[in-house]
């Protein structure tokens, strides 16, 4: 999609077109499919997650209105619904996928913090898993779909300064929780920079 007008000019032609949907369609399956899979750490249930996404938004396309935030939003607040129903559903606690943490990776200018990182990633994965279902979902749209705190707050159904705020709390309670389970108290001053301190950045894949 080469600009935003573009991307408008084919969402309002989607509307009645269904190889115009197809096209927006290829846009996002991968991302949206990525998300779901996260959230569901199962192959075969994200596909059909994933599926069902893209039926439910072909059909309430007609009615879409632009609220001032990407596209993909919209098709993120598709998917966070489905998959808090298939998750009620099935009496399953929302995880995320096992691989998860691999798609992460801290920037290139600081080794000593890349090292870091890298010792903690086993303890991280624990540690995450232990969070409630939000902060998890929070963590993968902010680490792994790179999205805006505005445009997580659309999906979530909350205000930009509560993503921060939620954000906030759920690294304090990552770097705590590490802490405890590693036998150290958290330290006033750290010595060398905190793990919660320096934005990450997701993996380009092959």
């Amino acid at each position: 999609m080469s600009s935003p007008e573009d991307e408008k000019a084919l969402i309002e032609r989607a509307k009645e077109d269904k190889e115009a949907f197809g096209q927006l369609y290829e846009l996002y399956v991968d991302r949206i499919y990525n998300y779901v899979y996260y959230r569901t750490g199962n192959a075969a249930d994200a596909e059909d997650l994933t599926a069902k996404i893209f039926v439910r938004a072909m059909k309430h396309i007609p009615r879409y209105q632009d609220q001032g935030v990407p596209f993909s939003a919209w098709l993120y607040r598709i998917a966070h619904n489905l998959v808090a129903n298939w998750h009620r559903d099935h009496s399953r606690r929302q995880i995320v996928a096992l691989d998860d943490i691999t798609h992460w990776h801290v920037g290139e200018e600081s080794p000593e913090f890349a090292t870091q990182f890298m010792e903690d990633k086993a303890s991280l994965l624990s540690s995450i898993r232990r969070l409630p279902s939000d902060r998890q979902e929070l963590l993968i749209l902010k680490f792994v779909e790179r999205l805006s705190n505005a445009e997580i707050g659309d999906i979530m159904g909350r205000s930009e300064g509560a993503i921060k705020s939620l954000y906030h709390r759920t690294l304090l309670s990552l770097r705590e929780d590490l802490h405890e389970r590693n036998g150290r108290s958290q330290p006033a001053e750290p010595a060398k920079p905190s793990l919660f301190k320096r934005p990450f950045s997701r993996r380009q894949q092959e």
